[in-house]
């Protein structure tokens, strides 16, 4: 497995139960959305790049589609494949799919191109396997400027190694013209961007710091410093959005871009 796959592996591997089971769902309204937008229908042969534990895909397979999904953490795919027995999971890198040629009407890509190794070379890949007449589907973040879960990302980065030179950072495509240039250098055809609102919902502190510490990004801080400055730096930042029955409401915000095949 290329390096690339294999650090992401250990990194959203790590935290596998907790990721599936309180963070991840929190996107269920975007994959809703996007399935709504570009008209998901029975028979869909469907493909979602860093499918993680399978939200998205159980979600798609319960609209009837037919399921495929790929990522770098095992852990995370173990699950997937409990939630939709049906589908075939398989690990890997976003930049060198499995898959033949013209294989799937839609691929989609939630919050994971601009994670790869080469952002570029990975949606180039999605468009390989998607058919002549296929959709691909980028989401990231929105903007981050006054959106709550962007205060949470901030919190981190005190506690994180400094990003390798020319590293993407979480918001590199959160801009709409960045994002549409993005699609337009892969030769894909943009037809529509759209934001959808996903807030993120807790209980209880101890939920919401499981949740966060789950992800990739914070499992990294935690081995660069400790758990204990994590649990504080998340937890400061975490007040604001402290609800008065104890429970927490964090505002997120995710834009989508719809693409289509011009050529191949």
């Amino acid at each position: 497995m290329p390096k690339t796959a294999e650090t992401n592996s250990r990194l959203w591997g790590a935290r596998a139960h907790d990721w599936a089971h309180i963070q991840e769902g929190t996107c269920k309204p975007v994959y809703s959305a996007v399935f709504d937008r570009v008209g998901l229908q029975r028979d869909t042969a469907y493909l979602d790049v860093g499918c993680g534990s399978g939200v998205a895909t159980q979600v798609a397979f319960e609209r009837g589609a037919c399921i495929s999904g790929l990522d770098a953490a095992e852990n995370l795919l173990a699950i997937a494949q409990t939630r939709v027995p049906a589908g075939k999971f398989h690990a890997g890198d976003l930049e060198n799919l499995p898959f033949p040629d013209d294989s799937f009407d839609l691929v989609t890509g939630f919050n994971a191109f601009q994670y790869a190794g080469d952002p570029n070379a990975a949606l180039t890949e999605a468009k390989r396997v998607a058919r002549q007449d296929g959709v691909i589907v980028i989401m990231t973040w929105g903007e981050p400027a006054g959106m709550d879960a962007a205060k949470l990302v901030a919190a981190l980065k005190p506690l994180l190694p400094p990003p390798p030179p020319g590293a993407a950072g979480p918001f590199a495509l959160s801009e709409e013209s960045t994002l549409r240039e993005f699609a337009l250098a892969a030769g894909l055809s943009p037809t529509e961007v759209f934001d959808v609102s996903a807030p993120w919902h807790y209980p209880n502190l101890e939920t919401a710091l499981k949740g966060l510490k789950s992800a990739g990004v914070a499992v990294r801080a935690i081995e660069h410093t400790s758990e204990a400055a994590v649990d504080a730096a998340y937890s400061k930042a975490l007040e604001p959005f402290r609800q008065s029955d104890e429970s927490y409401r964090v505002g997120a915000t995710y834009r989508c871009l719809i693409a289509h095949i011009e050529t191949k």
